[in-house]
């Protein structure tokens, strides 16, 4: 490949993938992913404080809580 400047929205002729890892960016079924999720003060105050009485991490609560409604979304379609 020849280094050259590019425009941004210029897309190379040709690519070198040489180096490349296959599969680097899978993400395996059932994996836990860690994704910054901004959410105001006050439902955060209300889920730690439930994560805390349950003594599990807020993640954990949380993603319970998605679950469910995942569930209720998908049986009412």
């Amino acid at each position: 490949m020849v280094n050259r400047s590019m425009d941004q929205d210029e897309m190379p002729n040709e690519i070198d993938f040489q180096k490349g890892v296959r599969g680097i960016h899978h993400i395996a079924s059932g994996a836990r992913v860690l994704m910054p999720v901004s959410i105001e003060r006050g439902v955060w105050e209300f889920f730690a404080g439930k994560a805390e009485k349950r003594e599990v991490a807020v993640s954990e609560l949380v993603s319970d809580i998605l679950r469910r409604e995942i569930e209720i979304h998908e049986a009412t379609e």
